[in-house]
Parts: structure tokens; sequence; C-alpha cells
């Protein structure tokens, strides 16, 4: 090795040659890695379960010899030899052996199936494909990659429904919170649109000129906790509480989600739950049903921007405009959404400018009780719901 470092430093130079012997380094304990791995799986196990093994139909598969198998690894390609059984009734072929290693219905590993998964959760498939060759040396296709983060999230799909379902039914019974249990449950919900292939919006409406939906909508919860304030008496997020789940399925389904999971992480047991939205019907819909003692607040952030869009809407007949709005963004602090109301319904407005002016006040005149701010933060209760903002 000492040799041919100093033949590449030679040829390349020494940053260079740093480079070739890496690659080189790389490439040789892939290849032993995944002779090693070949000789693992295989040994004297290699699946037989006798004459015969029960088929996925319930029925008696033969045994038919032994057949080898290609399985692509984070180390490369590693050649497997696996008891091969034949079902007459179903036409099809089995190895028990790729049950056991996680490789049924795949010619990818358990670990290598997850890196492809992450990758192509990240980045469009193409990408994740030419990003696992540069970064791991794994050359696969982009359609390899493609089925392969598909038939991951269907299976945490599926996964994250049948738990869900055994929550709500109580079959599924949590342990309780650690102790101390923090003081404060949050809960806040919002929606989306994901950007998808033109034929995951046929036949769906959407915004554009055509009609035609570009995005599909998913609807996004978020949950964490509180104990503790800090020296300026604000909330401080529990470090690592937060816990999401989100649908493509609509508020319906999310609501049954967000259920789910404030019964695994112990809702009963906290003293306080708040559920923080930006004042759309649904998310003060769900978060009643699901828990109607929880206090309920309007995301200030959004609370400010219909104040601001309300002002410019009066700008033309306020004497002072930013004076107004400054007035009015007081108020709006110290929760006191009457005065902005009031403040706002001074002014003789008539035709189309009223009409806009009462749905403009019918934001605030919704959610009186949701905007108290200076009640909420006496407390220490979070008002804003940036973090949800930046999970859609």
């Amino acid at each position: 090795m000492t040799a041919l470092a100093g033949v590449a430093a030679g040829m390349l130079g020494s940053g260079a040659a740093l480079g070739v012997l890496e690659e080189v380094m790389r490439a040789a304990l892939a290849t032993a890695g995944a002779r090693l791995l070949e000789a693992v799986p295989g040994g004297d196990d290699d699946g037989y379960a006798g004459p015969h093994a029960r088929c996925a139909s319930g029925h008696q598969a033969a045994f038919a010899g032994r057949r080898p198998e290609m399985i692509t690894t984070v180390l490369g390609p590693v050649r497997v030899m696996r008891a091969w059984y034949h079902c007459r009734e179903c036409g099809h072929g089995l190895a028990p052996r790729d049950e056991q290693l996680g490789v049924a219905g795949t010619s990818l590993s358990p670990g290598l199936a997850q890196m492809i998964a992450r990758a192509g959760a990240e980045v469009p498939f193409g990408k994740a494909a030419a990003l696992l060759a540069d970064l791991a040396g794994i050359a696969v296709s982009a359609r390899t990659v493609e089925r392969s983060a598909e038939a991951s999230g269907a299976a945490a799909r599926a996964a994250t429904g049948t738990e869900a379902a055994g929550l709500r039914a109580r079959t599924i019974r949590p342990l309780p919170p650690r102790e101390p249990v923090p003081g404060m449950l949050y809960v806040e919900a919002d929606g989306t649109g994901v950007p998808v292939r033109r034929s995951e919006t046929e036949g769906r409406k959407g915004k554009s000129e055509d009609g035609q939906a570009r995005t599909r909508e998913i609807k996004l919860a978020r949950l964490f906790t509180v104990s503790r304030m800090d020296s300026d008496g604000n909330p401080v997020m529990d470090p690592g509480s937060s816990s999401y789940v989100a649908t493509f399925d609509g508020k319906d389904a999310l609501a049954e989600l967000v259920e789910a999971e404030c019964l695994r992480r112990g809702g009963d047991h906290f003293r306080q739950v708040v559920a923080i939205g930006d004042g759309a019907a649904w998310i003060r819909a769900m978060a009643g049903a699901l828990c109607p003692h929880a206090t309920h607040v309007v995301d200030v952030y959004h609370a400010r921007e219909h104040l601001h869009d309300l002002a410019a809407h009066l700008a033309f007949i306020t004497p002072d405009p930013p004076q107004w709005l400054a007035g009015r963004l007081d108020d709006l602090d110290a929760g006191n959404i009457e005065a902005i109301i009031d403040a706002a319904r001074q002014y003789p407005l008539e035709g189309i400018r009223a009409g806009d002016l009462d749905r403009k006040l019918g934001y605030f005149e919704h959610n009186i009780h949701r905007m108290r701010y200076k009640h909420f933060r006496d407390p220490g209760m979070f008002t804003g719901s940036g973090a949800i903002e930046a999970a859609c």
C-alpha cells in the first residue's frame, strides 16, 4: 500500500493521490464486506423447512431444490443460496429464507432499502440515485429508488394506521408519561399543498386558470410539551418532545391520527392541553371535539396579518393610518379584541367596502376568546404556531 501511495502521489500529486486511495480503499472494503455478507446469510441455514412449506395463501408448497439470489446491499451485491418451494395451486414459488432476511419480494437488503427511502424522500428519485452512487458507491436506478421509497412509505402509512386504530379502540394501552409529567401538552395543526406528479392530481380541482390542481393537500399536526419557563418568563419547549402525524386523506383522517397520538402520549395525564391554529374552522372543530377542555389559541402572527389587512382596508378613511394600526396592535397584544372591532366599526362604509369589512372583522368576531393573548402569556403559554408552519 505504501508503494501504491508513492506511485499515486508521483503521478497525481498528494491531494489527488489521497482521493484515489480513498476510492480504492472504499471499493476494497466494500468488496470484502460483500464477500463476508455472502457467508453470513447462507451458512448451514438456507431456510430449508422440510419437504413442504406453507405459502401466503395457506397451501402446502413442495420443496423444489435450492436457488441463488442476488441481493443488493449497502456493501454491493451479495449472492445468497436459498431453499426454494413451489406451490402448484398458486403457481408461485417462495423461499422461507427471504422472509428471515427481510428481502421477500425485493432484491434490496433492509439497510439499503432504508437508505434509499431516506434519499428518495429528500430529493427527486433521479437525484437520489445519483447521490447514492456518489456518496455510497451503490448503483441503483431512479426507478428502483421510486419503487423502494414508495413501498417504504406505504408500509409506514399502514403501520401508523394500524397503531392509531388500536389506540382509538383501546386495544393498545400506552404507558403513562414519565414522571414528572410536563405541565402542558400542545397540539398544532395546519395544511399545505405538496407538489406531485400530474397523474396524482388527475380529476382534482385546483386554483389555477385551467382549474387543474397542481398539488395535493396534506393535513399535518404537531404535538409537544412544555414544562419550564426561561428567565424572562417565556415558555421553553421540552427538547425532543415534538411528534408529528400527517395524512393526504383530509381533516377527518387527521383528527383520528391526532386522537391516537394524544392517547399514545398520555393526554389525560397533562394538567392542560393547548390547541394552536391559524383560525381555520376545521382546526377549531377538530380540537374542540378531541379535547373539549383545551385552551384554544389563534396563532398571534396570523392575527397580526389579518389586522394589517384590516388597517389597509380602512387606510383611505382613518385620519392617521399608521397610528391607527399601532393602536390596534396594542389592543391585540392586550387581547382586547372588542376594542379592535369597535374602532373599525366607527367608520361608515357602504356597498362592497362594507361587505369586505364585515368579512375581515368576522375573523376577529369568531375568535374573540381565542385571542386573549395577555391572558395566555401571563401563565407562560405559547401563542405562535411557527413550528407547524415550518413543518408544512
